[in-house]
């Protein structure tokens, strides 16, 4: 009991972290119809540019933690924002009226590019960095078995929720909100009734890379180390909590993000370390199949 607790606490924190991804990957996909391959790649120049902030930060004196993180966050989401906007200028918006295929090959592309130039810049070994919330509270003891929280747990969940939350509000509650919810549901239309179609989802680009960078940012903390491939199989994760949850559903990207990050964890606690990722893959195969919206997804109108 003890330790299913700790893996659920585990698998939370996890599953926030895929869920931010997610989201990002949900947003391009409800107004384009197409899936940003370049996104895992993004938040992977986030958790670098917030790895590189925090040294900077270090270089300069300024040891205070929680000033520390809030001037990275800052940094990493205001970079990474340039970069999911030259993504959607330099991949998407010149092919928009191409075939289908090939913004999805540009996108390909991107992610390749990103990856090469993060390897040429930073190189290619392993990038640790120390714990910067140790400690945290222990819950309760059974068998031997101590269950906690850590600090840094508590920072990634409080941090992911807040930012999920304005996030909600800019959707729901403003102008720019309302034009990303019209051009989802008609992009076409949406432009006919005056609505700035290219600059709507250039800033769903944008907004999704700088999610994409917080996520970086809590990945960095919970897991110390980074290298210029973990942008590939995170963002494969969190593409598979889009599917699971529903393609184009924010709640559904939240919630198929928890779900992949507790069967990720409990796979590990319970089955081969080795083939959590196999466990994770085998469910976007399975959703595929027998749930092809997804769990929160709908049903594509086709329009005539």
């Amino acid at each position: 009991m003890a330790y299913a607790l700790q893996q659920l606490i585990n698998g939370v924190t996890l599953g926030m972290i895929y869920g931010l991804i997610a989201v990002g990957y949900t947003m391009v996909y409800g107004i384009i119809g197409m899936i940003n391959f370049a996104h895992g790649d993004i938040f992977m120049v986030g958790a670098f540019l917030s790895l590189i902030a925090l040294t900077g930060l270090a270089g300069l004196g300024i040891t205070a933690v929680p000033l520390a993180l809030a001037l990275t966050l800052i940094f990493a989401a205001g970079i990474a924002a340039l970069y999911g906007w030259t993504v959607e200028r330099v991949a998407y918006r010149p092919l928009r009226g191409s075939f289908r295929l090939a913004p999805l090959i540009s996108a390909i592309g991107m992610s390749i590019v990103l990856q090469n130039f993060v390897q040429v810049s930073q190189g290619a070994r392993v990038k640790p960095m120390p714990a910067l919330l140790p400690g945290g509270i222990q819950l309760f003891q059974q068998d031997g078995f101590a269950v906690q929280i850590t600090w840094m747990q508590i920072a990634i969940v409080v941090t992911t929720l807040l930012v999920l939350a304005v996030f909600t509000w800019l959707v729901t509650r403003t102008p720019l909100g309302r034009s990303m919810r019209a051009c989802e549901q008609d992009l076409k239309m949406a432009g006919l009734l005056g609505i700035d179609t290219d600059r709507t989802i250039s800033l769903t680009f944008v907004i999704g890379a700088a999610l994409a960078a917080v996520a970086g940012l809590m990945f960095l903390m919970y897991y110390g180390v980074i290298d210029f491939f973990v942008g590939f199989i995170a963002g494969v994760k969190a593409f598979t909590a889009a599917v699971l949850g529903g393609i184009g559903s924010l709640p559904g990207a939240v919630l198929g993000g928890l779900l992949i990050g507790l069967i990720e964890t409990f796979w590990s606690a319970y089955f081969s370390i080795a083939y959590k990722d196999v466990a994770a893959f085998a469910i976007l195969i399975l959703a595929l199949i027998f749930m092809p919206t997804g769990i929160l997804g709908r049903a594509d109108v086709e329009k005539v």
